[in-house]
Parts: structure tokens; C-alpha cells; sequence
């Protein structure tokens, strides 16, 4: 896998809507999630439906928080370990919302966002983690990011997300990308 243009060779690309224009050139930080729709059930459809503004809200009923939902990532990692390319690297993906890293907001300004498939409270698999390293040390290399600067959702907005979890490994991911 390489970085192509802001895209990543070898994902699926699956262009969404929801990304604009960065207040900033430098990307700087990754920041890991976890979703799964509804929660807890993999291999749906339904998390590209989210980003792509195609989700039938009335499909279940843990949608309904999401109606006007206007959400993005820039990579989602399912369960198999394939990639989704939502949002060209380049560009504002809308995955962190309120956020901040040492003193700095507005993560989504100079971050790049990777969903795994999963939720906070279970572990993921070793498919994802094998892909979550090639695809980070790869974005460490294009951008001169730091492995300091590879961060949970959680670390960016402490007390109100909770994901990438307990379940997730971050020595397998420190480790691949700082030796």
C-alpha cells in the first residue's frame, strides 16, 4: 500500500460527501475510532451509509440519533482487514467533532481519522491489526507524523468517547511503527 494523490492504493475508494476544504496544509496527528451499526453488529452496510449520507434511519431503531447526522473518516478498517477510503487525506474528514491535542483544537483541522470495526468493549482482530499497521506506517511516512502523535478518539475528547477501548492493543500498533 502506498499514498497516491491523498489516496491510498489498494482501498476501496468510496468517496463521500462529508469533508471540506483544511484551515491548515500540516496533518500532524492520526487518531484511531471504532464503529459498528447498529452497535455490535459487523459486516453491515450501514457504517458506509452513515458517511455517505445513504443510511436509512428508520432501518433500526439505534438509528434514530443519527437522522442529519453529517459524520466522515477518512479510512474504515472492518473486520476482515480490507480499507475504505472515505475522504482523500488532504481534505477535512468529520470524525472528531470537539476535540483537542496538547492545546490545540479542532483535531479534524490537522488529523487523519481511521475507523475500525469494533466497539469499545471488545477486542479487534488480527486482520485489523495487521492492515492498521501497514496503513500507519505508511501515513507516518507520507506525512512525517510521530508515533506520540497516534492517539484515541478518546485522548481527544476525554469524557465524552470512549473508543478506540479497552480491547484495542496499542503496543501491536506503537511498536510497528516505532521500530
Amino acid at each position: 500500500m502506498q499514498v497516491k494523490n491523498h489516496w491510498l492504493e489498494g482501498a476501496h475508494a468510496c468517496p463521500c460527501p462529508n469533508h471540506d476544504e483544511r484551515p491548515e496544509a500540516e496533518i500532524s496527528l492520526l487518531v484511531i475510532h471504532c464503529i459498528s451499526l447498529p452497535e455490535g453488529h459487523f459486516g453491515t452496510p450501514y457504517v458506509e451509509g452513515l458517511f455517505c449520507n445513504t443510511l436509512d434511519c428508520h432501518a433500526h431503531p439505534d438509528f434514530v440519533d443519527l437522522v442529519d447526522l453529517r459524520v466522515s473518516s477518512h479510512l474504515f478498517v472492518p473486520r476482515d482487514g480490507s480499507v475504505v477510503q472515505f475522504v482523500p487525506f488532504d481534505r477535512r474528514a468529520w470524525h472528531a467533532g470537539t476535540s483537542s491535542f496538547r492545546g490545540r483544537e479542532a483535531c479534524n483541522d490537522f488529523s487523519i481519522g481511521i475507523e475500525l470495526e469494533g466497539t469499545d468493549h471488545n477486542g479487534y482482530r488480527e486482520e485489523q491489526y495487521r492492515t492498521l499497521k501497514e496503513v500507519v506506517r505508511q501515513l507516518v511516512a507520507t506525512y512525517d507524523i510521530r508515533p506520540d502523535c497516534i492517539v484515541g478518539h478518546s485522548d481527544i475528547a476525554p469524557g465524552r468517547k470512549t473508543d478506540p477501548g479497552p480491547g484495542f492493543d496499542w503496543s501491536r500498533l506503537i511498536d510497528a511503527v516505532s521500530g
